[in-house]
Protein backbone atom coordinates (compact mmCIF):
# COMPACT_ATOMS: atom_id res chain seq x y z
CA UNK A 1 0.00 0.00 0.00
CA UNK A 2 3.09 2.42 0.23
CA UNK A 3 3.22 2.99 -3.35
CA UNK A 4 -0.14 2.87 -4.24
CA UNK A 5 -1.15 5.43 -1.40
CA UNK A 6 2.20 7.54 -2.72
CA UNK A 7 0.75 7.62 -6.35
CA UNK A 8 -2.61 8.51 -4.87
CA UNK A 9 -1.32 11.34 -3.49
CA UNK A 10 0.69 12.56 -6.18
CA UNK A 11 -0.37 16.12 -7.82
CA UNK A 12 -2.92 16.89 -5.18
CA UNK A 13 -1.48 20.37 -4.30
CA UNK A 14 -1.98 20.99 -8.15
CA UNK A 15 -3.20 24.65 -8.31
CA UNK A 16 -3.77 25.23 -4.57
CA UNK A 17 -1.41 28.13 -4.05
CA UNK A 18 1.05 27.50 -1.82
CA UNK A 19 0.03 29.99 1.05
CA UNK A 20 -3.01 28.95 1.29
CA UNK A 21 -2.13 25.16 1.24
CA UNK A 22 1.18 26.83 4.44
CA UNK A 23 -1.85 28.39 6.35
CA UNK A 24 -4.05 24.88 6.27
CA UNK A 25 -0.82 23.07 7.05
CA UNK A 26 -0.46 25.53 10.63
CA UNK A 27 -3.51 25.07 11.41
CA UNK A 28 -4.23 21.26 11.40
CA UNK A 29 -0.68 21.05 13.22
CA UNK A 30 -2.81 22.58 16.24
CA UNK A 31 -5.11 20.09 15.90
CA UNK A 32 -3.48 16.78 15.56
CA UNK A 33 -1.08 17.59 18.43
CA UNK A 34 -3.94 17.97 20.55
CA UNK A 35 -4.66 21.53 21.79
CA UNK A 36 -8.17 22.49 20.06
CA UNK A 37 -10.99 20.05 21.16
CA UNK A 38 -13.78 21.05 19.11
CA UNK A 39 -17.34 19.81 18.20
CA UNK A 40 -17.05 20.57 15.05
CA UNK A 41 -15.14 19.22 11.63
CA UNK A 42 -11.10 19.98 11.69
CA UNK A 43 -11.03 19.73 7.94
CA UNK A 44 -13.82 22.54 6.57
CA UNK A 45 -12.79 22.75 2.51
CA UNK A 46 -11.14 21.29 -0.24
CA UNK A 47 -8.09 23.39 0.53
CA UNK A 48 -8.02 22.03 4.15
CA UNK A 49 -8.18 18.24 3.16
CA UNK A 50 -5.37 18.54 0.08
CA UNK A 51 -3.10 19.46 2.83
CA UNK A 52 -4.08 17.31 5.27
CA UNK A 53 -3.49 14.49 3.21
CA UNK A 54 -0.47 15.83 1.55
CA UNK A 55 0.73 16.61 5.34
CA UNK A 56 -0.63 14.00 7.35
CA UNK A 57 -1.49 10.73 5.79
CA UNK A 58 1.78 9.08 5.10
CA UNK A 59 2.46 9.11 9.03
CA UNK A 60 -0.85 8.39 10.01
CA UNK A 61 -0.42 5.36 7.63
CA UNK A 62 2.70 4.27 9.27
CA UNK A 63 1.85 4.67 12.96
CA UNK A 64 -1.86 2.77 12.09
CA UNK A 65 0.23 -0.04 10.17
CA UNK A 66 2.83 -0.45 13.20
CA UNK A 67 0.08 -0.28 15.48
CA UNK A 68 -1.65 -3.19 13.73
CA UNK A 69 1.11 -5.07 12.80
CA UNK A 70 1.63 -5.12 16.99
CA UNK A 71 -1.67 -6.67 17.25
CA UNK A 72 -2.12 -9.14 14.16
CA UNK A 73 1.25 -10.89 15.54
CA UNK A 74 -0.65 -11.49 18.44
CA UNK A 75 -3.48 -13.16 16.46
CA UNK A 76 -1.87 -14.52 13.81
CA UNK A 77 -4.93 -16.88 11.84
CA UNK A 78 -7.42 -13.74 12.77
CA UNK A 79 -8.51 -11.05 9.91
CA UNK A 80 -11.45 -8.73 9.95
CA UNK A 81 -13.71 -9.09 7.53
CA UNK A 82 -15.53 -6.07 8.69
CA UNK A 83 -13.58 -2.52 9.99
CA UNK A 84 -15.03 0.72 10.58
CA UNK A 85 -12.59 3.68 11.02
CA UNK A 86 -14.12 5.85 12.74
CA UNK A 87 -13.20 9.66 12.34
CA UNK A 88 -11.29 8.70 9.61
CA UNK A 89 -10.64 11.60 7.39
CA UNK A 90 -9.09 10.45 4.35
CA UNK A 91 -8.54 7.01 5.55
CA UNK A 92 -5.08 6.55 6.26
CA UNK A 93 -6.40 3.62 8.61
CA UNK A 94 -8.30 2.37 5.94
CA UNK A 95 -5.38 1.98 3.87
CA UNK A 96 -3.56 1.10 6.69
CA UNK A 97 -5.59 -2.24 7.56
CA UNK A 98 -5.96 -3.16 3.63
CA UNK A 99 -1.85 -3.40 4.21
CA UNK A 100 -2.38 -5.53 7.29
CA UNK A 101 -4.76 -8.18 6.41
CA UNK A 102 -6.82 -8.94 3.02
CA UNK A 103 -10.21 -8.59 1.96
CA UNK A 104 -11.89 -6.66 4.77
CA UNK A 105 -14.56 -4.58 4.17
CA UNK A 106 -13.70 -1.10 5.31
CA UNK A 107 -16.26 2.18 6.29
CA UNK A 108 -14.97 5.84 7.23
CA UNK A 109 -17.21 7.17 9.44
CA UNK A 110 -16.44 11.29 9.61
CA UNK A 111 -18.23 14.16 9.88
CA UNK A 112 -16.18 16.30 7.14
CA UNK A 113 -17.66 16.08 3.55
CA UNK A 114 -14.57 17.24 2.11
CA UNK A 115 -12.66 14.92 3.87
CA UNK A 116 -14.45 11.99 2.94
CA UNK A 117 -14.94 13.26 -0.36
CA UNK A 118 -10.92 13.19 -1.14
CA UNK A 119 -10.81 10.14 0.61
CA UNK A 120 -13.32 8.52 -2.01
CA UNK A 121 -10.80 9.59 -4.82
CA UNK A 122 -7.44 8.96 -3.52
CA UNK A 123 -8.91 5.17 -2.93
CA UNK A 124 -11.15 4.66 -6.32
CA UNK A 125 -8.43 2.60 -7.83
CA UNK A 126 -7.10 0.63 -4.60
CA UNK A 127 -9.68 0.57 -2.28
CA UNK A 128 -12.89 0.64 -4.59
CA UNK A 129 -15.38 -1.26 -2.40
CA UNK A 130 -15.00 0.99 0.83
CA UNK A 131 -18.05 3.13 2.16
CA UNK A 132 -17.46 6.92 3.00
CA UNK A 133 -20.43 7.60 5.45
CA UNK A 134 -20.92 11.32 6.97
CA UNK A 135 -21.63 10.93 10.91
CA UNK A 136 -21.25 13.26 14.15
CA UNK A 137 -17.80 11.95 15.98
CA UNK A 138 -19.65 11.76 19.51
CA UNK A 139 -22.36 10.79 21.63
CA UNK A 140 -25.05 8.18 18.96
CA UNK A 141 -22.11 7.19 16.53
CA UNK A 142 -23.58 4.27 14.36
CA UNK A 143 -21.12 1.50 14.33
CA UNK A 144 -22.75 -2.13 13.62
CA UNK A 145 -23.11 -4.23 16.38
CA UNK A 146 -20.49 -7.57 15.52
CA UNK A 147 -18.03 -5.12 13.44
CA UNK A 148 -14.95 -6.95 13.54
CA UNK A 149 -12.50 -4.08 14.11
CA UNK A 150 -12.46 -0.63 14.92
CA UNK A 151 -9.58 2.01 14.66
CA UNK A 152 -9.90 5.49 15.71
CA UNK A 153 -6.75 7.66 14.50
CA UNK A 154 -5.64 10.62 15.51
CA UNK A 155 -8.81 11.50 16.24
CA UNK A 156 -9.76 11.18 20.08
CA UNK A 157 -7.37 14.55 20.69
CA UNK A 158 -10.05 16.88 18.72
CA UNK A 159 -13.16 15.67 20.97
CA UNK A 160 -14.56 16.78 23.96
CA UNK A 161 -13.98 15.08 26.70
CA UNK A 162 -17.57 13.58 26.86
CA UNK A 163 -17.77 12.79 22.78
CA UNK A 164 -14.50 11.23 23.41
CA UNK A 165 -15.84 8.69 26.34
CA UNK A 166 -18.44 8.22 23.83
CA UNK A 167 -16.70 7.05 20.68
CA UNK A 168 -14.81 4.87 22.82
CA UNK A 169 -17.86 3.27 24.52
CA UNK A 170 -19.34 2.64 21.24
CA UNK A 171 -16.10 0.74 19.83
CA UNK A 172 -15.86 -0.94 22.86
CA UNK A 173 -20.03 -2.20 22.56
CA UNK A 174 -19.31 -3.05 18.59
CA UNK A 175 -16.11 -4.31 17.76
CA UNK A 176 -14.85 -7.63 18.66
CA UNK A 177 -11.04 -5.42 18.36
CA UNK A 178 -10.17 -1.97 18.91
CA UNK A 179 -7.24 0.26 18.09
CA UNK A 180 -6.88 3.37 19.20
CA UNK A 181 -3.78 5.53 17.95
CA UNK A 182 -3.13 9.03 19.15
CA UNK A 183 -0.12 11.28 18.57
CA UNK A 184 3.41 10.13 20.58
CA UNK A 185 2.87 13.25 23.16
CA UNK A 186 2.40 13.20 27.20
CA UNK A 187 -1.14 14.61 26.24
CA UNK A 188 -1.54 11.99 23.50
CA UNK A 189 -0.31 8.90 25.98
CA UNK A 190 -2.53 10.06 28.32
CA UNK A 191 -5.99 10.14 26.20
CA UNK A 192 -5.11 6.76 25.47
CA UNK A 193 -4.29 5.73 28.98
CA UNK A 194 -7.51 7.24 29.79
CA UNK A 195 -9.64 4.92 26.83
CA UNK A 196 -7.65 1.87 27.72
CA UNK A 197 -9.03 1.92 31.55
CA UNK A 198 -12.24 2.45 29.57
CA UNK A 199 -11.96 -0.30 27.10
CA UNK A 200 -10.60 -3.19 29.85
CA UNK A 201 -13.85 -1.76 32.13
CA UNK A 202 -16.28 -2.59 28.71
CA UNK A 203 -15.02 -6.32 29.06
CA UNK A 204 -12.27 -6.03 26.45
CA UNK A 205 -8.54 -7.59 26.82
CA UNK A 206 -5.30 -5.60 26.35
CA UNK A 207 -3.11 -7.44 23.85
CA UNK A 208 -0.54 -4.65 22.11
CA UNK A 209 1.45 -2.67 23.24
CA UNK A 210 1.05 -3.87 26.98
CA UNK A 211 1.77 -6.64 28.28
CA UNK A 212 -0.60 -7.39 30.77
CA UNK A 213 -4.14 -5.70 31.27
CA UNK A 214 -3.40 -4.06 34.69
CA UNK A 215 -2.76 -0.55 35.32
CA UNK A 216 0.08 1.02 33.28
CA UNK A 217 2.87 0.98 35.45
CA UNK A 218 4.07 4.63 34.02
CA UNK A 219 3.43 7.38 36.62
CA UNK A 220 1.41 10.67 34.57
CA UNK A 221 3.74 13.72 34.17
CA UNK A 222 7.00 11.83 34.54
CA UNK A 223 7.36 9.25 31.32
CA UNK A 224 4.69 8.60 28.65
CA UNK A 225 4.61 5.31 26.52
CA UNK A 226 4.84 6.04 23.02
CA UNK A 227 6.65 4.37 19.77
CA UNK A 228 8.05 5.79 16.44
CA UNK A 229 7.34 4.18 12.84
CA UNK A 230 9.93 5.28 10.19
CA UNK A 231 7.89 7.45 7.48
CA UNK A 232 9.78 8.05 3.76
CA UNK A 233 9.03 11.07 2.67
CA UNK A 234 8.54 11.51 -0.79
CA UNK A 235 8.79 15.27 -2.92
CA UNK A 236 5.08 15.76 -2.28
CA UNK A 237 5.54 15.30 1.34
CA UNK A 238 8.94 17.55 1.98
CA UNK A 239 7.46 20.45 -0.21
CA UNK A 240 4.29 20.75 2.02
CA UNK A 241 5.86 19.58 5.66
CA UNK A 242 9.05 21.91 4.59
CA UNK A 243 11.75 19.42 5.40
CA UNK A 244 14.73 17.94 4.03
CA UNK A 245 15.29 14.95 4.89
CA UNK A 246 14.07 11.75 2.86
CA UNK A 247 12.53 10.18 5.98
CA UNK A 248 10.85 11.60 9.46
CA UNK A 249 9.58 9.38 12.39
CA UNK A 250 6.40 9.56 13.34
CA UNK A 251 6.27 9.21 17.13
CA UNK A 252 2.38 7.99 18.15
CA UNK A 253 0.33 6.15 21.48
CA UNK A 254 -1.81 3.25 20.85
CA UNK A 255 -3.34 0.75 22.42
CA UNK A 256 -5.30 -2.78 20.90
CA UNK A 257 -8.11 -4.76 22.79
CA UNK A 258 -10.40 -7.55 22.00
CA UNK A 259 -12.59 -10.00 23.10
CA UNK A 260 -10.43 -12.65 21.23
CA UNK A 261 -8.83 -15.39 23.23
CA UNK A 262 -5.41 -13.40 22.68
CA UNK A 263 -2.33 -13.41 24.35
CA UNK A 264 0.06 -10.22 24.98
CA UNK A 265 3.77 -10.62 24.42
CA UNK A 266 5.81 -11.37 27.98
CA UNK A 267 7.40 -7.93 27.92
CA UNK A 268 7.09 -5.03 25.13
CA UNK A 269 10.55 -2.72 24.05
CA UNK A 270 9.37 0.41 24.99
CA UNK A 271 12.82 2.97 24.31
CA UNK A 272 15.06 2.36 21.59
CA UNK A 273 17.74 -0.28 22.17
CA UNK A 274 21.13 1.08 23.30
CA UNK A 275 23.94 -0.65 21.79
CA UNK A 276 27.55 -1.32 23.42
CA UNK A 277 30.39 -2.99 22.95
CA UNK A 278 29.65 -6.72 23.71
CA UNK A 279 25.68 -5.95 25.46
CA UNK A 280 22.11 -4.29 24.66
CA UNK A 281 20.20 -2.64 26.75
CA UNK A 282 17.01 -2.78 27.00
CA UNK A 283 13.86 -0.74 28.71
CA UNK A 284 10.68 -3.46 28.80
CA UNK A 285 7.51 -3.33 30.12
CA UNK A 286 6.78 -6.82 31.29
CA UNK A 287 3.98 -8.54 33.02
CA UNK A 288 5.28 -9.25 35.69
CA UNK A 289 7.59 -6.79 37.52
CA UNK A 290 6.45 -3.84 35.65
CA UNK A 291 9.03 -1.14 34.26
CA UNK A 292 12.65 -2.62 33.93
CA UNK A 293 15.79 -2.45 32.22
CA UNK A 294 17.68 -5.56 30.76
CA UNK A 295 21.20 -6.06 30.01
CA UNK A 296 21.75 -8.87 27.25
CA UNK A 297 25.82 -9.46 26.69
CA UNK A 298 27.17 -12.16 24.05
CA UNK A 299 27.32 -15.13 26.67
CA UNK A 300 23.40 -14.73 26.03
CA UNK A 301 24.11 -16.31 22.69
CA UNK A 302 20.97 -15.90 20.17
CA UNK A 303 19.26 -13.47 22.80
CA UNK A 304 22.15 -11.55 22.38
CA UNK A 305 21.90 -11.76 18.53
CA UNK A 306 17.98 -11.03 18.52
CA UNK A 307 18.66 -7.85 20.98
CA UNK A 308 20.88 -6.41 18.41
CA UNK A 309 18.51 -6.59 15.85
CA UNK A 310 15.44 -5.40 18.20
CA UNK A 311 13.38 -2.27 17.41
CA UNK A 312 11.57 -0.12 19.58
CA UNK A 313 7.81 -1.49 20.05
CA UNK A 314 8.79 -4.93 19.18
CA UNK A 315 8.09 -7.75 21.36
CA UNK A 316 10.81 -9.70 24.04
CA UNK A 317 10.67 -12.58 25.95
Amino acid sequence: MHEELRAALAGLLDGLPPKQAAQAVERLIANYRGRTPTDAPVLRDRADVAAYAAYRMPATFEAVRAALAAFAARVPDWSPATHVDIGGGTGAATWATAATWEGPRSTVLDWAQPALDLGRELAAKTLPDTTWQRAVIGEGLPVPAGTDLVTVSYVLGELRPEDRRAVVAAAATAATTVVLIEPGTPEGYLRIREARTQLTEAGLRIVAPCPHGDTCPISPGQDWCHFAARVNRSSLHRQVKGGSLPYEDEKFSYVAATTLDATPAPARIIRKPQLRKGQVLLDLCTAQDGLQRTTVTKRHGTHYRDARDASWGDDWS
